[in-house]
This record gives structure tokens, C-alpha cells and sequence, in this order.
């Protein structure tokens, strides 16, 4: 049994002018339906169940860094993708979390209809907000598929976006040093 949003892509093909009933069409409103709920999966995950699953106590008060985390999200005005790293770093005052859980919550919150900007904030939030730590910065860096492919397309332009709470807000030195880790090549 088809489900309502497999009839709304059926209905959007026949406003292209295609034929769904075509053989190479006949399955795509079952992938667009299966597509669209990964891609925007982030709306039923919980961001604390994510960060509180793996924080611990921790003496350790120095800059923690974790880069080129790779991300994919639509963007809310058209619907197309963008893409690109994000960039975490984070100053503990007791707690530190597992690792993996920071490029697990830029995923949760990519996996949504988003702009670039509001995804960095969330980003930052989510991390200030549960592990309190002394500062968080989020840098994000991405193309977008609406600029590229349609509007003024240019296929050079990325965007960046950063959010700094706590010390690197208000420490122009370690605000500099976090971005001076960013510049380094990677070491492998």
C-alpha cells in the first residue's frame, strides 16, 4: 500500500510533465519516500540521549579537537543538499564525551531541514548545554547545491559559519589557537 508521500512525489512527477507509470519510474516514489525519512531522520532522534549515553568525569581541562567531520543536509528554502566538515572543539571543566558522540550530534541535527547557521548554533548548544563546559566552537564549512546548480551558480563559493561560547567568546587567544589547529594539514 502506497503511502501519502509516495502519492505526493507520483503527483510531483506528473507535474514535470514524466510518466511514473514509466518502468524507470515506478519504484522512485518508494525510494524518494525511503530517501526523504533517512535524510531528515534527525526530527525523531533526542540530542541528549546521544551526549548523556557517553559523558564522563574527567580531570582533563585542555582544548579538545575533533575536524573534518563530514555532514549532509538539505537546506530548507529548496530542499537541495548541501554538504561539507564540520569542525568541534570544546574545553572541559570536568566532563569530557566519548568522541564519536560529537559526529553523531552533527548528524542528528544535519538530518534535518536546516541552514548552515542554525546548524553550527545547535551544534554548539547542544554541547554547552550538556557537558557545561568552559567553551565550545563550532566551525562549518559546506557548498550548497542551491547556489551551485540554480540562482547564481557558482561552483567555487563555499560557505562558512562558526559559533564560539564561553572562552572562545571571550579569549581572543584560545579563539586563535582553535583556528590555528583548523589550518594544520592533517597528519594522515
Amino acid at each position: 500500500m502506497a503511502t501519502r508521500f509516495e502519492d505526493l512525489v507520483r503527483e510531483q512527477l506528473l507535474e514535470l510533465g514524466e510518466d511514473p507509470s514509466r518502468q524507470g519510474l515506478l519504484r522512485t516514489p518508494l525510494r524518494v519516500a525511503e530517501a526523504m525519512k533517512y535524510l531528515t531522520s534527525g526530527y525523531t532522534m533526542d540530542p541528549h540521549a546521544i551526549l548523556n549515553q557517553a559523558v564522563f568525569e574527567e580531570g582533563y581541562d585542555e582544548m579538545v579537537v575533533v575536524r573534518d567531520i563530514d555532514f549532509y543536509s538539505l537546506c530548507e528554502h529548496h530542499m537541495l543538499p548541501f554538504f561539507g566538515r564540520a569542525h568541534i572543539a570544546y574545553i572541559p571543566d570536568g566532563r569530557v564525551v566519548g568522541l564519536s558522540k560529537l559526529p553523531r550530534l552533527v548528524d542528528m541535527y544535519a538530518r534535518r531541514l536546516q541552514v548552515q547557521e542554525r546548524l553550527t548554533n545547535e551544534v554548539a548548544d547542544e554541547i554547552a548545554k550538556v557537558l557545561q563546559p568552559k567553551g565550545v566552537a563550532v566551525v562549518l564549512e559546506a557548498l550548497h547545491l542551491c547556489m551551485m546548480m540554480r540562482g547564481v551558480q557558482k561552483q567555487n563559493s563555499y560557505t562558512l559559519t562558526s559559533a564560539m561560547v564561553g572562552e572562545f567568546e571571550s579569549d581572543p587567544k584560545t579563539r586563535d589557537e582553535f583556528m590555528q589547529l583548523l589550518r594544520k594539514p592533517r597528519a594522515f
